[in-house]
């Protein structure tokens, strides 16, 4: 699933090319079950001007010149591509032609992601963002530590946990207790104030590194344009279970926690 890099890498890229562009019509091949019906999405955005790409969380929000925000949310294999006109394929869920002859589509091989368009005044309502927590790039390492501190679950749940922080998935999760030299399984109770702010000081820096490497690319991910990330070549834990710690060459390890794996060193990451 793109995670808070890769959705900031694709508003990134969308920003520079698709502001300015006008949405000359919409075609549907078969939207989400979760996206907004054909119905209604479309006469929102048909002669609508883009004006700026951005994120919140995992939630990529092109913002139109009437107010109104189209929200597309990825999950696991979701794809956002502006590129030159061509016609729809298997994946593709909706299709906006552009005004210079482009062409800015939603493509989803599993159907797990969808997208909706929110006036002026419903986004800030809508229940999704309502609950996300702080951004972890806009927020002081200090202040993120208060929100795990004394927390009595696993403190990979904590990073999983929306409403913690934003954005945070699997990939970042283990790769930034890594760094931090915390297991994962170890509870938010027991991680102490100083080590909760070096846990957010390497996630600040793994997530700031994987935006300049394009994010992660693993299956599904490419960026506005199409393109892979290279981050994954950069992992230190993730997905590398059975394979020597690049730190100490201890195996790496790997548990359940909140339901996903989490990759660790043994040796590096000692449970407290």
């Amino acid at each position: 699933m793109p995670e808070l890099p890769e959705v900031e890498v694709i508003a990134r890229g969308l920003d520079a090319s698709v502001t300015g562009r006008t949405i000359e019509s919409v075609e549907v091949p078969g939207l989400t079950r979760l996206s907004e019906p054909e119905e209604t999405l479309v006469p929102k955005v048909l002669g609508r001007t883009i004006t700026h790409v951005r994120r919140r969380a995992k939630v990529l929000l092109v913002e139109l010149d009437n107010g109104s925000t189209l929200a597309f949310h990825l999950k696991m294999t979701g794809r956002v591509v502006h590129g030159p006109k061509r016609a729809a394929q298997r994946h593709d869920r909706i299709l906006f032609h552009l005004d210079d002859g482009s062409m800015l589509y939603f493509a989803d091989m599993r159907k797990f992601g969808y997208v909706r368009c929110f006036a002026a005044d419903e986004l800030d309502c809508w229940d999704f963002l309502c609950k996300a927590g702080p951004e972890p790039l806009e927020t002081a390492p200090e202040a993120l530590a208060e929100r795990v501190t004394g927390r009595n679950c696993a403190i990979k749940a904590l990073l999983l946990n929306q409403s913690v922080v934003a954005g945070v998935g699997n990939i970042y999760a283990d790769e930034s207790l890594f760094r931090a030299g915390i297991n994962p399984e170890t509870r938010g109770s027991r991680v102490g104030r100083d080590r909760a702010v070096r846990l957010f000081t390497a996630l600040q820096a793994v997530l700031r590194q994987a935006i300049a490497e394009n994010g992660s690319s693993i299956s599904d991910y490419v960026n506005a344009h199409g393109d892979a990330g290279a981050f994954q070549n950069s992992f230190n834990v993730y997905g590398r279970k059975g394979e020597p710690c690049r730190a100490c060459g201890e195996t790496l390890r790997a548990v359940t926690v909140a339901g996903r794996t989490s990759t660790f060193c043994p040796r590096c990451q000692r449970r407290r």
